[in-house]
């Protein structure tokens, strides 16, 4: 690889950004630290694919592989091994749409459906009523949780972070992995809020989810050399509200998030290539298994 502050060959006249990083040769004003190791065209995280050493262009792929198309061992995977596709936010925009449905819904159901989806550790809703939540049985509350809003503002700052910070890992991560990111995080954030909370302390929000993405961005971004300090910046600037006196938030789904998805990305990104699979897999299980051991003890210690 050519040095960082010269143009590579095929990529005269991409300007670099303020902070030193090149265009990508297949997409104009996405900065980039890396360069395909075959041409050294500057390539961004959704174009980078996985070789023996380093990572080369889709073009480069191709040629490989001595026909137009590359062949299955050979077709363009992500930084993390997954597939790249043509539509690398899908995952985000099913996971936006289903968060407005859901929001939509409560607009019209009122407290009764909030009251069935919201995370709750164990209480009585209603007067007289029997105790519901997780304790009793209810560990969909979990799930359904993370994808409950009731203010305008909550979902709108949801929704964004998970745009912003979404589209990114998923085009670098693949769908899958990114999914199970996203899942493993916000059911992380319950399970601690679970843990930690008094158990008639109800929350919901899609929050634990996306400290889950703060902290998967911060390791990418670690991994592909990229200047750190806006995300940490931003990441900083939400732990400020996360703990801010006023209180209203349940930190514990913040912290919660943002641990999985730091422990996820860091399997995900950093595993052998030649066990790639197994760790990943590996994980991600081993996160579900924390998350089910906080539940079964939380719910022993209330019934």
């Amino acid at each position: 690889m050519g040095p960082m502050d010269e143009q590579p060959p095929g990529g005269q006249g991409r300007p670099a950004a303020t902070d030193g990083s090149l265009s990508c040769y297949r997409h104009p004003g996405r900065g980039t630290h890396i360069r395909c190791t075959r041409c050294e065209r500057p390539i961004c995280p959704e174009c980078m694919v996985s070789a023996s050493v380093g990572f080369q262009c889709p073009d480069c792929v191709r040629q490989g592989s001595g026909t137009g198309h590359a062949p299955a061992a050979s077709r363009p995977r992500t930084v993390a091994g997954g597939a790249m596709t043509a539509d690398p936010r899908l995952v985000t925009k099913i996971l936006l749409g289903i968060n407005v449905a859901v929001y939509l819904a409560v607009l019209a159901k009122g407290n009764e459906l909030l009251d069935q989806l919201l995370m709750l550790g164990r209480a009585s809703l209603y007067p007289g009523g029997p105790p519901e939540g997780v304790a009793e049985g209810q560990w969909y509350r979990l799930l359904t949780s993370m994808f409950l809003h009731q203010q305008m503002w909550h979902i709108l700052f949801n929704m964004l972070g998970l745009w912003w910070l979404g589209g990114p890992l998923e085009a670098a991560l693949g769908r899958a992995r990114y999914l199970s990111l996203y899942l493993l995080s916000g059911l992380a954030g319950g399970a601690l809020t679970y843990w930690l909370a008094a158990p008639e302390q109800g929350s919901l929000g899609a929050s634990g989810a996306i400290y889950g993405l703060f902290g998967a961005t911060a390791v990418l971004m670690r991994r592909l050399n990229y200047d750190m300090r806006p995300v940490l910046v931003l990441l900083a600037v939400n732990l400020v509200i996360t703990f801010n006196p006023w209180g209203g938030i349940a930190w514990q789904a913040h912290v919660g998030g943002l641990i999985a998805g730091t422990l996820i990305t860091i399997g995900m990104v950093h595993a052998p290539r030649e066990r790639r699979a197994l760790v990943q897999y590996g994980v991600c299980a081993l996160v579900l298994v924390a998350i089910i051991g906080i539940v079964v003890a939380r719910t022993a210690a209330l019934t």
